[in-house]
């Protein structure tokens, strides 16, 4: 096993600085101002709080907001972890193009530009207009049940196309980004990853993804319960560190996956707002927190997606969902679906008149 020095020296370097919180009390004066009862605004009003200090404003507001969706392939898919065949892949990103997916319809009606990436789908597109070419395997990632999905150089670049994009976008004006994919096989590589870094039981972390029934389920178990017995040097469950996930990315991960936590990164350190969709994107934030863990600043947890570990996963990282409605999908359909609570917040902020300004009695 390469060094720690020589594993990590591909990968990006970011530098996130924790949310300065300096301004919570201007903040939380202008919220309580509005002519409401204290807290009656709810989650509305923690979330124009976080916006408040992710911009560093007492006037927040949404501009030019994007959902990345990142597609790739898996060398495990072919095994049986999945209920739907490889080419489900490169056909969804089709559909994409041609607009007739949810995240084309949702992103549309939430004013959110939707940006198509290709990772690494085991296709060839060609020049296409709405897609982006950063393939780093051309064939998908390799079979993790037999040795390690990417190389260190193939994750490097994957996160490092993911860090360029966020930061094209926030050169754009984008403050506000959403994250989702798409790859036939990669809730099976998410499960694996948030074992690994939270050392929750693999069977719980473990869900039916496409819709597998109850002997796919168990065969899905079975596969990635060999997947760990054939990494022996793997770092010990719930101990990784920021070196340790860039080898549990590696090793099980997927080229899409890799993208989205090197996008996470460079939102973060360019102070955007991140939209975290469901199970497999927060498989990627998983990663990225243990890079840094002032990514978690800059999240909004969009939904609770139905699939079995997510709340796991939510838990394990204190995050409070904005909305549970029995989501599965992915693809960013959460991210697009929160929005409009994310304008909400700023709207109230911005537009709702103070007890002063509307001469109306405050609570004595």
């Amino acid at each position: 096993m390469p060094s720690q020095a020589a594993f990590s020296h591909a990968f990006p370097n970011f530098a996130l600085a924790p949310l300065d919180r300096a301004m919570t009390g201007d903040l939380q004066r202008k919220i309580d101002q509005k002519t409401k009862p204290l807290g009656a605004l709810g989650r509305l009003e923690s979330l124009a709080l976080q916006l408040g200090l992710i911009q560093q404003s007492l006037s927040p507001r949404i501009v030019n907001p994007h959902v990345l969706v990142c597609a790739g392939d898996h060398g495990a898919a072919k095994a049986g972890v999945s209920a739907y065949p490889q080419e489900v892949t490169w056909q969804m990103v089709e559909n994409f193009l041609a607009g007739g997916a949810a995240i084309n319809v949702l992103a549309k009606q939430a004013g959110m530009k939707l940006v198509v990436a290709d990772a690494g789908v085991a296709h060839y597109f060609g020049a296409r207009d709405g897609l982006m070419d950063l393939k780093v395997g051309a064939g998908g990632t390799a079979n993790y049940l037999e040795g390690a999905a990417m190389s260190e150089a193939q994750c490097a670049e994957a996160m490092n196309h993911g860090a360029r994009l966020a930061r094209e976008f926030a050169a754009a004006g984008c403050n506000v980004l959403g994250f989702g994919e798409m790859g036939i096989g990669n809730s099976a590589a998410a499960s694996l990853i948030t074992h690994c870094i939270t050392s929750l039981p693999l069977a719980d972390c473990v869900g039916r993804g496409t819709g597998l029934d109850d002997a796919g389920l168990e065969r899905k178990r079975a596969l990635l319960a060999q997947a760990l017995v054939a990494w022996p040097q793997q770092p010990v469950a719930g101990s990784a560190s920021g070196e340790d996930a860039y080898r549990i990315l590696a090793r099980f991960g997927g080229f899409e996956i890799a993208m989205l936590a090197g996008a996470m990164l460079a939102a973060a350190e360019a102070r955007m707002t991140l939209l975290i969709d469901g199970f497999i994107v927060t498989s990627a934030l998983l990663v990225a927190q243990q890079v840094s863990p002032a990514v978690l600043d800059y999240c909004v947890y969009a939904h609770c997606s139905h699939e079995a570990g997510h709340r796991l996963q939510l838990a394990w990282l204190d995050g409070q969902p904005l909305l549970d409605l029995g989501l599965r999908l992915g693809e960013g359909t959460g991210a697009a679906l929160a929005l409009p609570l994310l304008n909400a917040a700023c709207a109230f902020m911005n537009e709702m008149a103070s007890f002063e300004s509307a001469g109306v009695s405050e609570r004595s």
